[in-house]
């Protein structure tokens, strides 16, 4: 992917989180990206594959950052804390990733075109978390467990980022739901 795209994928995740996805128009993101509204649509050819590109985007750097959460030598059950407590952190690019999923999965509900891919997003999400839990213990439906845990970190992150609860609050219920997910298995 060439720097421009980047550049605009980028601006394209801002202004999403912002203004939401009816908010997201060409030539403001043009203007927020520093790029002429032909190269949008030279690189995504129109405002469908922007923001398909843009929420592939937004995973590819959750994907990024979950994986950097991650200590070395942890063991499976730690991974697997580290990774969705990841989602919960108060930094520019988690909140910014975390609005923007919100507001493209709400928009899903009305344009069908973002459902394909958010779903593939989502399975893709929930198919990495089963493979950690899978690792923690063999006898967990690792796919039930990851549904419910990863469902869980989109709800809480919404609660967290409209105001309704705190990132503590937050952060305390999702480790409380790993403990109920895994009981006594250790990994």
């Amino acid at each position: 992917m060439s720097s421009r795209q980047v550049q605009v994928l980028e601006a394209a995740a801002r202004v999403v989180a912002r203004n939401g996805v009816r908010g997201l128009r060409v030539e403001v993101l043009a203007a927020e990206a520093g790029v002429s509204t032909a190269l949008i649509y030279y690189h995504f050819k129109d405002r469908a594959g922007l923001l398909r590109r843009t929420l592939e985007f937004i995973s590819e750097r959750a994907d990024r950052y979950t994986g950097e959460s991650v200590g070395a030598g942890a063991d499976p059950r730690g991974e697997l804390e580290q990774r969705l407590l990841s989602e919960l952190q108060d930094t520019p690019s988690v909140r910014e990733n975390s609005t923007a999923w919100g507001e493209l999965r709400a928009s899903a509900i009305f344009e069908a075109d973002l459902r394909a891919p958010l779903t593939e997003a989502t399975a893709s999400w929930v198919r990495d978390t089963a493979e950690v839990v899978r690792r923690v213990s063999a006898d967990l439906d690792a796919e039930e467990v990851a549904e419910r845990l990863t469902a869980l970190v989109e709800g809480l992150s919404e609660r967290w980022l409209s105001g309704s609860m705190t990132l503590e609050r937050a952060r305390h219920l999702l480790c409380g739901a790993i403990t109920a997910e895994l009981g006594a298995a250790r990994g």
